[in-house]
């Protein structure tokens, strides 16, 4: 009987169950650390840590004002106006009168017509139907 080959191509003499072992040990390892890296981290540093996150997302979204909410919607399922409905749902459920214009100029950094009027394309029949496409459902 042949001995089995290893990930590099060598010989493991039948111990590639032992070589698999160490990996699920390492991956079993990292996965504790996390673990406890996030059993450390109490609400209040996880919600600045996912305000943090969501900062930065908008940031780029601000600044990356050629990519056209559309092709957001096409790519991702979500554009700017989906984050600012977001925003403007989680201000309600804590009780905050939150207008959608509000809502998007937290998101846009500016009055929503206003960005629009300055980079808003009129979508191209092949994102047109890349919308209709992928809501057709609903």
């Amino acid at each position: 009987m042949e001995p089995a080959a290893g990930p590099l191509g060598k010989a493991t003499g039948g111990s590639l169950p032992a070589a698999y072992s160490v990996i699920a040990l390492a991956v079993r390892t990292g996965r504790q650390r996390l673990e406890t890296v996030m059993n450390t981290i109490d609400q209040k540093l996880q919600m600045e840590l996912e305000s943090a996150v969501l900062h930065r997302l908008i940031d780029h979204l601000r600044k990356k004002s050629e990519v056209q909410n559309i092709d957001l919607m096409n790519l991702a399922g979500f554009c700017r106006n989906c984050l600012a409905n977001w925003y403007q749902d989680a201000a309600k459920a804590r009780g905050l009168d939150l207008s959608r214009n509000e809502a998007r100029e937290f998101v846009y950094g500016m009055p929503y017509e206003e960005w629009k009027a300055q980079n808003q394309l009129e979508a191209t029949e092949e994102q047109k139907k890349s919308f209709a496409a992928a809501h057709k459902d609903g």
